[in-house]
């Protein structure tokens, strides 16, 4: 079955619809954050992603901060373009919220659109007794929370190099 890029996402969103972000947009929109992480004086101990959109840019971030501890929280919200569950969910493997105590974390995310998983991780790294500051490729006006640290704010629908395509199948 060929790849029908119009239809992937279980939707079709118009070209002026969407906000289209290449790999080396990406790459340059990383090396802006981290900067501005630097700029601000905010030194982390631990970059931590929000899984699975935070994952490449935490990597990225903590590459350029030069911070080696890393980690994930997964959560899941979206099911869809524009689909999501009622609620975010906390999927295994569980954050080990001790180990954050007293450290200074930067938490990582790809969109803070509603931005309910966003809030929701803050609230569990703060509560764990961490100093935390969020950082999100993306913004969005209708967010309920503004990350520290944003390369662009958008209302349109993002597509992501690392999510442009369908998973991969076996052939047949």
């Amino acid at each position: 079955m060929p790849f029908d890029a119009e239809t992937f996402g279980q939707q079709t969103l118009a070209e002026s619809d969407r906000e289209v972000l290449g790999w080396l947009e990406f790459g340059e929109a990383a090396r802006h954050l981290a900067a501005a992480v630097v700029e601000s004086g905010y030194e982390p101990d631990v970059v931590l992603a929000i899984a699975r959109g935070g994952l490449l840019l935490a990597g990225a971030i903590s590459y350029a901060l030069g911070v080696k501890s890393c980690g994930a929280v997964n959560v899941e919200f979206y099911t869809g373009v524009n689909e999501r569950l009622p609620e975010p969910l906390l999927l295994p493997p569980l954050l080990q919220e001790d180990a954050l105590a007293s450290r200074r974390v930067l938490l990582v995310d790809d969109v803070a659109d509603s931005g309910r998983t966003l809030a929701m991780v803050v609230g569990l790294v703060r509560a764990s007794g961490a100093d935390v500051r969020s950082v999100c490729l993306y913004g969005k006006p209708q967010s309920a929370i503004e990350p520290d640290f944003t390369w662009r704010t958008t209302s349109r629908w993002i597509t992501f190099p690392w999510s442009a395509l369908p998973p991969v199948e076996a052939s047949v």
